[in-house]
């Protein structure tokens, strides 16, 4: 197939925009598409583009990524512009930075993969998808990481046997058989090849599905015998008004009417949906809350920022207002954000960006971390093991934690970015953390998506996004360790890459 394509691919004139487009094309692989099996293709297509013209293979590498996480990323223009206000002058340029940034790392990849001067077979079929996944876990890395956009989401769909590597590995494994999938289809379909060298990677391609789907079919954890019922509750609220001062009254009412609407064992609230500290708050409105939920027979967590204990600064946490006791407001169990939002939660080179947020409507922008292995919040017979927004990104960091829960929850405000597909990226997210970690996961959001998903990544229930609305549905509590929680992070499998890796640049001036 290949001979009577590359002509015309390999032309400048087609190279180029070719190029252009299947990187325009990764966002439709993600949520809320799931157009899963586009991206191996695209993957594919990708690499041999660039095996045709091998001489600009950096410089293509970095225009695919920068096209790609362009277009999956152009929600960051909402949040500077259309939600803090930042004149687009600056929102603009701003928006294309980060992806200008993450491109470096497709960049690097090709970099290192054009030292190697192996056979075919080796370097595009092996040191490729290896160097790839090395350099997509340096991406969620490097300056606090940003995940996003890395190969294994696309397939973080039941559909999708590749899927089945999450529990295996995490979701590096699964970035890894994703950019495998992709290259040995390019092998295997290069019909300038005798047929015999085409088998072997068709064989590769078998293996690979049957390990995923297997893996996918397989429980690694299990029911402990517990089911409760959960709310989780959606206010709405508009990110613009969110912290305006004549709002947090409504704000507040809002949500007190919606926990007095559920009857359910577990009830919780999004991030920050009560828009003031809560050392500031009247002393009586967390008692009323808390006292509305016994009266319903519900274990309630909210979404609230507070002072640190030392009133030095303030945390974005999640408290747990089961068992609260008016008389001892200090003593209330909780959350804490530990894995902040550079730029959003707290300011990298202050004296850089600090001019820029004065120009935006951006409060509450410098949080202080809440620590590593926080303990779970006990809500009815179930150990919640919370995380907040951004911290869904990173499974290495939920592990632990993990350990101990029978439930995984996710509260977030995704309205910074209106009606972008943000909100669907993050609760793909979800999925793989469930996935990874073998346990239901519920998502409380001020605007979507809000959803339950279960231990192997199925959306069980999922509320109408920018709608106020009451999310209700059944968990199970689960205990056991996937193979990946085994691990204890993704350094089992970047340490056994980074070894192939040294075996192939030891060696890599074999030719066939």
């Amino acid at each position: 197939m290949f001979p009577k394509l590359d002509k015309y691919w390999q032309h400048p004139s087609l190279y180029w925009p070719l190029l252009i487009l299947f990187a325009a094309a990764t966002p439709f692989t993600f949520a809320p598409y799931y157009h899963f099996w586009l991206m191996p293709l695209i993957f594919g297509a990708f690499v041999r583009l660039i095996e045709l013209r091998p001489r600009f293979a950096v410089s293509s590498a970095y225009l695919f990524a920068l096209t790609a996480y362009s277009t999956q990323f152009y929600w960051i223009h909402t949040a500077l512009h259309d939600i803090s206000g930042l004149p687009n002058l600056y929102a603009v340029p701003l928006t294309f930075l980060l992806p200008a940034y993450l491109a470096l790392y497709p960049a690097l990849c090709f970099w290192l993969w054009k030292k190697f001067t192996l056979p075919r077979s080796i370097k595009t079929g092996l040191a490729l998808p290896v160097l790839w996944t090395l350099t997509e876990f340096a991406r969620e890395r490097l300056l606090t990481g940003f995940g996003w956009g890395a190969l294994g989401y696309s397939q973080i769909v039941s559909e999708s046997p590749l899927a089945g590597f999450a529990p295996l590995g995490g979701i590096h494994m699964v970035t890894l058989a994703t950019a495998f999938l992709g290259t040995w289809l390019v092998l295997a379909s290069d019909g300038s090849i005798p047929h015999r060298k085409r088998l072997f990677p068709i064989i590769l391609i078998a293996i690979l599905i049957t390990v995923g789907y297997t893996a996918q079919q397989t429980d690694f954890t299990r029911p402990d015998g517990s089911t409760r019922t959960v709310a989780l509750l959606q206010g709405n609220v508009v990110q613009t008004l969110k912290w305006r001062e004549d709002q947090v009254i409504p704000t507040i009412q809002k949500y007190y009417e919606q926990v007095g609407k559920t009857t359910a064992d577990i009830v919780i609230m999004p991030e920050t949906a009560i828009p003031v500290m809560r050392q500031n708050l009247p002393e009586n409105i967390l008692a009323q809350f808390a006292e509305q939920a016994q009266n319903n027979g519900s274990a309630l967590a909210v979404g609230i920022s507070q002072y640190t204990s030392d009133g030095s600064g303030y945390e974005n946490a999640v408290i747990n207002l089961t068992g609260y006791q008016e008389n001892n407001p200090n003593g209330i169990p909780y959350y804490a954000k530990n894995h902040l939002v550079p730029f959003g939660e707290y300011k990298p080179l202050p004296f850089l960006t600090t001019p820029l947020y004065k120009m935006m409507d951006m409060p509450l922008s410098d949080f202080h971390k809440g620590g590593d292995n926080q303990p779970t919040l006990q809500m009815k017979d179930q150990k919640v093991a919370f995380n907040i927004c951004y911290e869904d990104g990173f499974g290495d960091e939920l592990i632990t934690t993990a350990k101990d829960s029978t439930l995984l929850a996710n509260i977030s405000n995704m309205a910074w970015y209106g009606k972008s597909n943000a909100m669907y990226q993050q609760l793909q997210q979800s999925q793989a953390r469930a996935m990874e970690l073998g346990r239901y996961m519920v998502r409380a959001t001020n605007t979507g998506a809000t959803a339950i998903i279960s231990p192997k990544g199925n959306i069980i229930a999922q509320a109408q996004p920018d709608t106020e609305t009451i999310l209700e549905g059944h968990i199970k509590g689960y205990t056991g360790e996937t193979p990946y929680m085994k691990a204890g992070s993704s350094w089992p499998l970047i340490g056994i890459l980074t070894l192939i890796t040294l075996i192939l640049f030891i060696f890599r001036n074999k030719k066939s």
